[in-house]
């Protein structure tokens, strides 16, 4: 009687405990249940590799985990998809843009120092990205009429951006070479005339003297006038002395030092004399771009991650809308809670007191399951609920195996209390073995499959496990418990009168 108190009180614990774990860890909804945008990555081969192996698959997923860790975005998963693909997916994240945009760059950081006698054309080159990057920057920030802005009458347009005058920008295009393509708005042609300046600039400087491999860590800072955002960077021991000699080198020249991200310039300093005796010292610099909050966290963000040692093309993005996702819960939950509906009115009509027992047991057995996704944690997608739905019906399967056995005994004639204990031990067998080569399958599933698949194998390999637990344990102590009480104690609760023997009858 002891014993049979201790498991009580064990299984009442452990309900609390559920609960609470419940209340204090909301469930991980998984995309399709969320919302949210998906990518694939498809990993292309460069230089001398001419096919992607596991290895180098497994550099870029490190490298872009640490970039996705970095934009801030909660709970996202990248998985690795065949042999050269990965998959990420982004809960609750409507415009996948940015993340695409700041995942797709190599992020090749390199330092290169102006070759001698180039000053004059620099100049000019890096006047004329200036003024073009200016009027572009205008042109893209521009923005309806919103009659709450401040001074602006209500109805009236915003004055019109500043444009490049015609006759510059035709000037500036035959210089380089380039030819105005047809209907091209204003914005194209600066795109176009930047794109052509850059690759100029670029073609100035010598080859690297050291590129962003000894980097330690990249942040930002607003600068001093509040008008834009810098770019800082941290080297380790030897990127810091290289630093300080390159900056040497070049202290008090005219020559400039270019800061190259994936070969475009994104910033062209000088260095002042007072650096000539030993260079910028202290394993510190800063990128000053003139970038907006948002370039400078992104920039951060890719040089936080690192390189990525191969590069990478989007393939597909897809979103998944938050009403889809709701829905997606709806319909889950009608489906969960009907079946478990279906499957308790089925035990309670065929299986009678022990049929409401297992009604019981399934229930705690849900709690335990939803506790332990919560607890672990494990992300719920639509594959995952199908798993879970999955093992109740493992969870009643053995539940049947238990009465059918405690119903052979009472036909056979054997006592109410020795037919429970004898029903329970026939059945322990039998469902150690389906659960064994269930368990073998889930593990089979996990290591083997992809993402939905490794999802729907863990959230049926957690309601196996828990599955025998409630079996073994909750229905056998509460058919106990329920047989401590003597008006309960009728063979005919478990077997109609006709199938009972007429002793027992």
């Amino acid at each position: 009687m002891a014993r049979q108190q201790g498991w009580v009180a064990l299984i009442l614990a452990l309900a609390i405990a559920a609960g609470v774990v419940l209340v204090t860890f909301p469930l991980q909804l998984g995309l399709d249940l969320r919302g949210g945008s998906q990518l694939t990555l498809q990993v292309m081969p460069a230089g001398a590799i001419r096919q992607v192996q596991a290895e180098q698959l497994e550099a870029v997923q490190e490298v872009l985990d640490r970039r996705i860790n970095s934009l801030g975005v909660a709970e996202s998963t990248l998985q690795r998809v065949g042999d050269d693909q990965l998959l990420l997916q982004l809960p609750g994240e409507q415009d996948p843009s940015r993340a695409a945009r700041v995942l797709g760059t190599t992020a090749l950081l390199e330092f290169r120092v102006q070759k001698p006698g180039t000053e004059q054309e620099m100049q000019g080159l890096l006047r004329l990205k200036t003024q073009a990057s200016a009027v572009l920057g205008r042109l893209k920030n521009r923005r309806p009429a919103d009659p709450s802005t401040p001074g602006l009458p209500p109805g009236a347009t915003p004055p019109p951006a500043p444009s490049f005058p015609a006759e510059e920008m035709a000037k500036a295009f035959s210089a380089l070479g380039l030819e105005v393509p047809a209907g091209a708005s204003e914005a194209d042609q600066l795109e176009l005339l930047l794109a052509e300046v850059n690759k100029r600039v670029v073609a100035l400087y010598e080859p690297a003297a050291f590129t962003g491999r000894d980097l330690t860590g990249a942040g930002r800072q607003q600068q001093a006038n509040g008008t834009g955002w810098d770019v800082t960077l941290n080297f380790n021991r030897a990127g810091g002395e290289a630093f300080a000699r390159l900056t040497q080198s070049i202290a008090g020249t005219n020559r400039l030092l270019g800061i190259v991200l994936d070969g475009r310039s994104i910033s062209e300093a000088s260095v002042g004399e007072q650096f000539k005796a030993a260079g910028i010292t202290g394993g510190a610099a800063s990128i000053s771009g003139n970038f907006t909050a948002e370039e400078a966290r992104d920039l951060e963000v890719q040089l936080r991650g690192g390189s990525l040692p191969l590069p990478i093309k989007i393939i597909e993005v897809r979103t998944v809308g938050p009403t889809l996702g709701a829905e997606n819960i709806r319909s889950s939950l009608v489906a969960a809670l009907g079946g478990l509906a279906l499957v308790a009115v089925f035990m309670v009509v065929v299986y009678r007191l022990p049929g409401f027992v297992s009604v019981l047991a399934l229930l705690l057995y849900s709690l335990f399951n939803l506790a332990a996704y919560a607890l672990i944690p494990v992300t719920l997608s639509l594959p995952g609920i199908a798993g879970f739905i999955l093992s109740v019906g493992m969870a009643v399967d053995a539940n049947v195996l238990i009465f059918e056995r405690v119903k052979e005994e009472l036909r056979g004639g054997n006592s109410l209390i020795r037919s429970i204990d004898t029903g329970f031990s026939l059945a322990f067998s039998s469902i150690i073995d389906g659960h064994a080569t269930g368990l073998i399958s889930c593990v089979a599933l996990f290591a083997l499959g992809t993402g939905l698949v490794k999802g729907f194998a863990v959230t049926l390999a957690i309601g196996l496990v828990l599955s025998l637990f409630t079996a073994l344990t909750c229905t056998r102590t509460l058919l106990r418990l329920l047989m401590s009480y003597p008006s309960l104690r009728r063979p005919t609760y478990f077997l109609p009168v006709r199938e009972l023997p007429s002793s027992a009858a």
